[in-house]
């Protein structure tokens, strides 16, 4: 099938090895995996996913309802900021609410009374390389920090939401966290039935010691009597996705410059927001070297700086790697430009267009 780019590309057999690893940690370790879908809401491989997965979490009611009617299995409502219409909607569905705030909760408590409630807390701990994703960063507002206040709130839910990892491929340090956790807030576990240790755990990065990790898991709940539950986000998509352009262009200013038909605003915006080169495979005896640049307006609009065995012309395909988690989700119109299709790479082999965005998807986008 000859394709049109750009267009996100997934693969289900890469997807399914992520799959595999966390089949395995259900097994070894007790916990339940709940996919993030912050990070990936692309549901045509929902079905690939389901299997392995107990359900989801969610940031809104959208995504919420998202994970309900297309996802099944457990629905995790969490947000930031509730409304009551947000809540009206979200108890029709959900399996369990998890508040932000000790105001939240009691604002909304006798709305969701009937469900299963969490709050979120702030352990003051984390491992982000990145300031602007660190949940426990200085004023962060993500969570509850004073464990006199939660004390206080225990009759009134049923488990606690720790989030304070982002992209943490260190197994000792994701044991020494569980043991702080367990050494600060044991008292309140003891009386709960479960415990979120949120996402941003790279357990399938090449290497990570999962037996290790299944083990760690399953003491603690054993210590604890809780059931854990994982979010992963990137951790259930990790080199799943590429995102496919074409060079459209290719002009010199000290260096030569390839254009493609893609932009890292509009289509990879994550790696805008926190600086970073977007992934190419490259050989390592490659000697041709190009900027790779959007062509969008922004100035900055620059994947990186790669070598490539031969000399790219008009026409030739750049092919991103890990282009799945954060990139879908964040995915937008900036300078109208033409928005990438969707498609998958089947357990078979075979491509399937799942979905092309046109012009009227832009315009009614808008007002």
């Amino acid at each position: 099938m000859k394709l049109q780019t750009p267009y996100y590309l997934l693969d289900e057999n890469k997807l399914l090895a992520n799959m595999l690893v966390i089949d395995k940690i259900n097994k070894l370790s007790g916990a339940k995996c709940v996919l993030a879908l912050k990070c990936f809401s692309t549901w045509s491989v929902f079905n690939l996913m389901r299997p392995y997965m107990a359900g989801t979490t969610s940031s809104s009611l959208y995504e919420a309802k998202l994970g309900h009617e297309e996802f099944g299995g457990e629905t995790h409502a969490y947000c930031v900021g509730y409304s009551k219409e947000d809540l009206l909607e979200i108890r029709k569905f959900a399996d369990k609410v998890i508040f932000n705030s000790i105001s939240q909760l009691e604002t909304y408590y006798e709305l969701v009374a009937d469900k299963k409630i969490g709050l979120r807390v702030n352990p003051g701990i984390s491992n982000s390389g990145f300031d602007l994703a660190n949940p426990t960063r200085k004023f962060s507002r993500l969570g509850i920090l004073d464990k006199n206040l939660i004390a206080k709130q225990l009759s009134k839910i049923d488990g606690l939401m720790f989030h304070y990892n982002c992209e943490n491929a260190d197994f000792n340090s994701f044991s020494e966290q569980l043991d702080y956790l367990g050494e600060t807030y044991g008292e309140f576990l003891f009386k709960l039935n479960w415990i979120s240790l949120g996402g941003g755990i790279y357990f399938t990065k090449a290497g990570y010691p999962i037996e290790a990790f299944c083990n760690k898991l399953k003491a603690f709940s054993e210590k604890y009597n809780i059931q854990i539950y994982l979010e992963p986000g990137e951790s259930s998509i990790t080199n799943a996705g590429e995102l496919v352009t074409s060079v459209v262009d290719i002009v010199h200013n000290e260096i030569d410059i390839a254009i493609v038909d893609a932009c890292i605003e509009g289509h990879m915006l994550d790696l805008l927001i926190y600086r970073l080169d977007a992934k190419v495979l490259e050989q390592p005896d490659a000697s041709f070297k190009y900027m790779v640049a959007g062509r969008s307006c922004l100035a900055g609009d620059v994947f990186g700086t790669y070598k490539f065995p031969d000399k790219l012309k008009i026409g030739d395909e750049v092919r991103f790697q890990d282009a799945a988690g954060y990139t879908m989700v964040k995915k937008n119109w900036f300078n109208g430009l033409q928005m990438p299709s969707i498609v998958i790479k089947k357990l078979n082999g075979e491509l399937q267009l799942i979905r092309q965005f046109t012009y009227e998807d832009f315009k009614y986008s808008l007002s």
